[in-house]
């Protein structure tokens, strides 16, 4: 595989108080992504939204700091760390238990609390992928004949059958077969292009 263009990391970028693009660009994926994080720890949606809005306040305010581990996806092991102790912080002082003692024991306790059912570093990653794969579709779009778009999708993303969706659309099997292909490079370059900015970290 060819090495991608070299550009600025957007966590880089957002370290610069003058880089407004950046924090977009970062909000339009990671704060949907923090949602339903939240959601998945079982928090109800105002809850999710208050607790959400504390890790991206966590993240402006130690993103200057943060440095990657050398590891693959380091930033986002550390945004799911940051998050998960937001939930338990959160769940502590809501069912008033006795978990404020303080210091790096508090820490390690918190570390220490069990993750909801399914929550485990590879689901949420997971679910990193699935909340990119949609904002990159929702980006490029606009770019495609709603019936190239509805073709991929339905074939694509809901696995019809194509003859199924040529049918009712009035496309080929071919033309199908050509709007998905066409489709999904375009998402593969959105994604590679966030992916690229966002450096493995």
């Amino acid at each position: 595989m060819n090495q991608p263009e070299t550009r600025p990391s957007l966590m880089l970028r957002l370290t610069d108080p003058r880089e407004e693009r950046a924090w977009e660009q970062f909000l339009e994926v990671y704060e949907p992504f923090l949602l339903r994080l939240m959601r998945q720890f079982g928090l109800q949606d105002s809850d999710a939204r208050d607790v959400t809005q504390q890790v991206l306040a966590r993240v402006a305010r130690s993103v200057a700091t943060w440095e990657p581990d050398g590891q693959p996806a380091s930033f986002r092991r550390w945004l799911f760390r940051v998050a998960r102790n937001a939930v338990l912080k959160f769940l502590a002082r809501r069912d008033r238990e006795p978990l404020s003692i303080g210091g790096t024991d508090f820490l390690d306790q918190l570390e220490s609390q069990p993750l909801p059912a399914g929550l485990e570093l590879a689901a949420c990653e997971r679910r990193y992928q699935e909340t990119v794969f949609i904002w990159a579709a929702e980006r490029v779009r606009s770019e495609f004949r709603e019936s190239s778009w509805i073709a991929f999708w339905e074939t694509a993303v809901k696995l019809r059958p194509v003859s199924e969706v040529a049918a009712e659309l009035g496309l080929s099997h071919g033309a199908i077969y050509v709007a998905r292909s066409r489709i999904i490079a375009r998402l593969r370059s959105q994604v590679q292009q966030f992916e690229d900015d966002d450096v493995e970290t």
